[in-house]
This record gives structure tokens, sequence and C-alpha cells, in this order.
């Protein structure tokens, strides 16, 4: 099938090097412009232009589509359909039938649950067991569109979002081009979103990754494996951000006060309910170290308050 190609981060990436490997004809790739990355702001092209690049596929950065500049371009590259993975550009509607068989998304939750643009987050922050991708056909709203098929992907209950992204984006690209074919065939037929069921999955702020220790232990623990890699849950000690980058439940089983810390080998400490270990933490300017000791550091003992 030939196909003219939308997104930008690694999970694109990973969608169109299996597209690749499946022998479809990639005509051309559309992409976010290269940006500054690091301390040094070095200026750096996206992962999926990174791979066009190596396969010598004409791409594309325009900054929008919807100013109409890119309309002629794509109508004179013919595609068969096109296909958006995390391309962070609204499709304008003049180009969602532009291609034979339409416009479509690969979307990393079981929609209409989580639309918007950090549904592998929020499932590990909300602590769900599941979640999966999406294949729909693109319409004029967020996320909205029909739905042609589904694959429910497993959430290990230690699992971050970093690592639930890495098996979402292998599961997605299989599933999408696993989709192609059936498409062509007319197998899949569109089925509406359920607007009742409808959730929302907003971007992740540094901010918003604070917890207190007065919340329950299961919160703190999903927010400490939601919010990593980024922005990282953080609590506050002394004036300053501690970032904690592991951890795990554990008991309370004299219901301390929240906030105690119960034991010091590893760093455990009360909560609204339950109890969370602190296996790993980064002090506001410092480096990675275990809970055991940053507390060593602090000079703190059982009985403590953070």
């Amino acid at each position: 099938m030939r196909i003219l190609f939308m997104g930008t981060p690694e999970i694109a990436a990973a969608s169109l090097q299996a597209l690749l490997d499946a022998g479809h004809e990639i005509c051309a790739v559309f992409t976010r412009p290269d940006k500054p990355v690091g301390r040094k702001q070095i200026l750096t092209a996206p992962p999926v232009k990174q791979l066009a690049v190596r396969y010598g596929i004409p791409v594309y950065q325009p900054r929008t589509l919807r100013d109409g500049s890119s309309d002629a371009l794509i109508q004179s590259l013919a595609p068969d359909i096109i296909v958006v993975v995390a391309y962070g550009c609204i499709i304008p509607p003049q180009l969602l039938h532009v291609a034979r068989y339409g416009c479509i998304n690969l979307h990393v939750s079981r929609l209409p649950q989580y639309r918007g643009s950090a549904p592998i987050q929020w499932a590990v922050l909300n602590g769900d067991t599941q979640t999966g991708v999406t294949i729909m056909q693109l319409d004029e709203g967020v996320d909205t569109g029909d739905i042609l098929m589904v694959e429910p992907v497993a959430i290990d209950p230690e699992m971050t979002s970093g690592e639930l992204f890495d098996a979402v984006s292998a599961i997605g690209a299989k599933t999408l081009v696993a989709a192609l074919p059936k498409i062509a065939a007319g197998e899949l037929h569109p089925q509406k979103q359920d607007e009742a069921l409808a959730t929302k999955a907003p971007p992740l702020s540094k901010e918003l990754a604070r917890f207190s220790f007065a919340e329950p232990a299961t919160h703190i623990h999903n927010w400490v494996r939601g919010m990593n890699p980024w922005p990282m849950a953080f609590f506050e000690y002394g004036g300053k951000k501690i970032k904690v980058c592991a951890s795990r439940l554990a008991e309370n089983p004299g219901r301390a006060a929240p906030g105690t810390v119960l034991a010091l080998k590893p760093l455990t400490v009360a909560c609204g309910e339950g109890a969370v270990t602190l296996e790993s933490v980064t002090p506001e300017g410092g480096k990675p170290m275990t809970g055991t000791a940053w507390a060593a550091g602090r000079r703190l003992k059982a009985g403590d308050s953070l």
C-alpha cells in the first residue's frame, strides 16, 4: 500500500519501521520541525525524520497544516492512505479524505478512554491494570473518530509509564500493520465511540508531579510509576524537591501518622493509608541514590516526620 506517514516521536518511528519491514511503500513523511534538545540546545531532528532519512524517504516539516500550504503537495503524492501516529499537528478537514482509504490514526489507549496527549501516563497514574491501542479513522475532533481495531495491553502493577510506553509502541506497530490489509479488503467496520464513556488524558506538568504523604500509599506508588520518566513524582523536604524514581507498597501496622519514617533500611514512610518504601530518590541538585542513602545523609531516624 502506498502510504503517506505523519508522525514525530519514538513511538511513531516504531510504527514507521514496522510499515517499512512489512513492505509498504512510504511515499513521504510529514513530521514536526527540528528543535533544540538538551542543555546545549543542539538542533535535533525528530526520530521519524532520522529514520526516514536513513531510508531515503522524502521528509516535509511544515509548522502547520491548517493554512492549506501543504494541500497541493499532499494531493500530488497520491497516497492510498494517510497514517498518523503522534504527529503533533491537527489534520484539517480538507485532508481527511484525500487518500483512497482516508486518514487513520494509532492512539495508545482503548478509546474512548483517555483521549488526549498523555494516555499512557494516565493509565498508570490511575492504577489501571489494562490499556490498549486503537486504530481509528480521523475526523475533525480530537481522538473522536470511528474505531476500526482495538488490541488490549496489560499493565503490570510495578510498571512505569516508560516501560508501558515501550510495550505499547511495539504492540501498536504490529496492530497497525495488521489493520492495513484488512482496511484494503473492507474487512474492518467502523464503530462509533460511546461518548458516555469518554475520558481525558491531558498533558502532565511538573507541578502535577507533587505528592503528599497524607495521600494513600497506592496513589503515591501510582504517581511514582506514572510520572516516570517525566516529570518524576516528588515531595518536599527542607524546602527542597525530592524526586522519587522508584517505590513499592509497604505496611503501616501501627497506623503511624502520614509522613512518619517507619524504617530506614529500606526507607519506609507512613501514608494516609498504608505505607510506601522509597527505593530510589534524586534530591534537588543531586544525583540518584537509594532512599536509605538519602535518609542517612539527612540523619533521619525512625519516628521522624517527612
